[in-house]
């Protein structure tokens, strides 16, 4: 019989032996949530606005802003964000290359061009210090990703874009209810957008919402997708908006459904309860793991005020030349045999060297849609942003418990540690 110490991928006997459905279970549907989705549906109001009214009045409180609006999907409100912001044709934003490709990718469809920043590896977030030597005078705003739920470090951000008259965009479709120094995410920058399908930590369904205490964007936002309430009294107070109200100057329909909506006043209800027991128990797995060789929690200080709201998609960063230069794909390869059926290597994949920011033509118009309608060419080739290129081996996915189970943490934390005590055998 192999020895304890055997790894499960060489022949040992693995951890874990059951997958634990009740502690990683997302998400949480009572029938507080069905009795709320079904007055909708009795209703027939499932394309009406006064639950999502509801829902956005109840979200601006909770995220301590003036304006939330509700929008299909995390990537409408993205996109309305940046009509929000005044970006155009010929306009450039700044983004991380290391995110999901909504943070950025509907600039394209206004005209705009998109220059990438480098990450911090401790971070996964965009470079405060890489940002200011990519602005120029097309620059119109910066988008900052609080990833996998950590804050951006939002000061110097802010900073920079006082100082060059930017706008800043979060994209806080990863933290919701986390905080920078005591502050919620979204309500730092001039906007936030954040989505809520059913996989976010705080799930709507299929949902998204936009927050700002800046009147301007938030009547942009609401004239680019919304045009069924341009008409109520007093909603448009700009000029040159109201002129060209009662239809979406986008040509989008972005408007919430009220399933989604009905849902989401629900989930906001209990939400800083489940948050807080999601961060009880993902703290409890790192503090277990401290120390072991290789693996480096992805998380914020203990001592700081700041937090990783949901703990959306969680991280942790590896150190291969810990364990001999292991790469991280056979780590995860050993721990994932030990019974931990969601530890695989990497995060998204750097977006300045997708084609699509490269050399695909979307709209027909004779050259790459990145630099279509540019006043430069902003494509970044292999080689020009080191440490996003460098994030794929560098992280890896860890459980992400939803319930706050010791026993059941444990086990997953052993396992970590018996594949980085034992790296030798791989």
């Amino acid at each position: 019989m192999a020895p304890s110490s055997a790894l499960a991928i060489v022949g040992g006997e693995p951890l874990i032996k059951d997958r634990f459905p009740d502690v990683f279970k997302w998400p949480v549907v009572t029938q507080e949530d069905e009795e709320a989705v079904l007055e909708v549906l009795r209703a027939g109001s499932m394309s009406g606005t006064g639950v999502t009214k509801q829902l956005e009045v109840e979200f601006a409180a909770w995220q301590g802003a003036k304006y939330a609006l509700g929008h299909n999907n995390g990537t409408a409100a993205l996109h309305a964000a940046m009509f929000g912001c005044g970006v155009g044709v010929g306009d450039e934003i700044i983004c991380p290359s290391i995110t999901y490709w909504a943070s950025c990718l509907p600039a394209l469809s206004l005209g705009a061009s998109v220059v990438f920043a480098d990450i911090k590896l401790e971070t996964i977030n965009v470079d405060p210090a890489d940002v200011e030597h990519r602005i120029t005078d097309r620059t119109k705003a910066i988008v900052v990703v609080h990833y996998s739920g950590m804050p951006v470090d939002m000061d110097p951000i802010m900073d920079i874009a006082q100082r060059h008259g930017l706008k800043v965009i979060e994209d806080v479709s990863h933290a919701h209810g986390g905080l920078y120094k005591g502050r919620k995410v979204g309500s730092i920058g001039h906007v936030g957008a954040f989505s809520c399908m059913s996989g976010k930590a705080l799930p709507w369904g299929e949902a998204g919402i936009l927050v700002t205490d800046d009147r301007e964007i938030y009547e942009r936002a609401l004239i680019f997708g919304h045009y069924e309430r341009h008409g109520e009294e007093a909603l448009l107070t700009i000029p040159e908006l109201q002129k060209g109200a009662k239809l979406p100057w986008g040509g989008y329909k972005y408007r919430m459904n009220q399933f989604s909506a009905a849902m989401g006043r629900v989930q906001l209800r209990h939400y800083g309860e489940r948050m807080a027991e999601i961060q009880k128990a993902m703290n409890y797995f790192w503090d277990l793991l401290e120390g072991v060789k290789g693996i480096r929690a992805h998380r914020t200080p203990r001592d700081a005020d700041s937090t990783m709201g949901g703990w959306y998609n969680p991280k942790g960063l590896y150190c291969g030349e810990e364990l001999g230069g292991l790469p991280v794909s056979k780590f995860c390869d050993a721990v994932r045999a030990e019974g931990v059926y969601n530890c695989s290597p990497g995060c998204n994949s750097p977006l300045h060297l997708h084609p699509l920011f490269q050399s695909v033509d979307v709209y027909g118009d004779g050259k790459p849609t990145i630099i279509a309608r540019a006043a430069r060419d902003t494509r970044q080739p292999e080689g020009s942003l080191p440490m996003a290129e460098r994030m794929l081996a560098s992280c890896f996915h860890v459980p992400w418990f939803k319930k706050y189970v010791p026993e059941v943490i444990e086990l997953h934390a052993a396992a970590f540690r018996k594949v980085s005590e034992n790296a030798a055998q791989l």
